[in-house]
């Protein structure tokens, strides 16, 4: 079989290694999300504007995330909502968490987000998570999103045009690689929005950003 005619592994087998070798770097911890999850620089201006907007709510809201990686940033949230549904699709990861991070309002799942049932939220949280995925994995959890009333997109796309939404094989690597990135307002997914906010834009370099989005459904 040629690697181009070769079948893709299943989503929750392609993370588990990702974990496992440390593909996204951090040997020397258990579970490592990336730099991008890590850096301090791309973090606190991004908790920043979290914060800023669970705290513009009289009452606090209710927050899934999905695909909540070593929960270096949503640690950080859970006291800003009334309740916190944490999801990733490695077992590991997941039984890691439950075993080392508690609140009263908090609980994690071991979901593939793209084939199971989403708990009710709020708000949903998917920061550089569907960059991971090809296009029918994103078309599917596009669907469900209209149970939520906000999302909080982020996304490590190209600066300035580009041709949006190029398909890829679920996997280590996002779509930069073909001088893409993910648009869900764009073909095929086109997410009706009742607005569109853009909460942070932080510059990568001179030819990457990466983008946080606000959307009201």
């Amino acid at each position: 079989m040629t690697q181009k005619n070769k079948k893709p592994w299943p989503t929750k087998a392609v993370m588990k290694q990702i974990y496992e070798k440390h593909l996204w770097g951090g040997r020397n911890i258990k579970f490592y999300s990336g730099d991008g999850s890590h850096k301090p620089e791309i973090v606190t201006p991004y908790l920043n504007v979290i914060k800023t907007f669970l705290t513009s709510f009289k009452n606090p809201i209710t927050v899934c995330d999905l695909g909540c990686g070593d929960f270096n940033i949503g640690k950080e949230l859970v006291p800003y909502t009334s309740y916190y549904h944490a999801i990733d699709i490695v077992p590991e990861l997941i039984d890691y968490h439950k075993k080392n991070v508690t609140a009263k309002h908090l609980q994690f799942y071991c979901l593939d987000i793209s084939k199971d049932h989403l708990p009710d939220a709020d708000c949903v949280i998917i920061r550089q998570v569907l960059q991971h995925l090809s296009n029918n994995e994103v078309q599917s959890i596009v669907k469900k999103l209209f149970k939520y009333k906000y999302v909080i997109l982020t996304e490590h796309i190209p600066k300035g045009d580009f041709i949006a939404n190029k398909d890829i094989i679920s996997g280590q690597g996002i779509r930069l690689k073909k001088q893409s990135g993910l648009n869900l307002l764009d073909a095929p997914f086109s997410l009706p929005v009742k607005s569109k906010k853009e909460l942070l834009r932080y510059h990568v370099n001179d030819k990457e950003v990466i983008l946080t989005l606000l959307f009201e459904l």
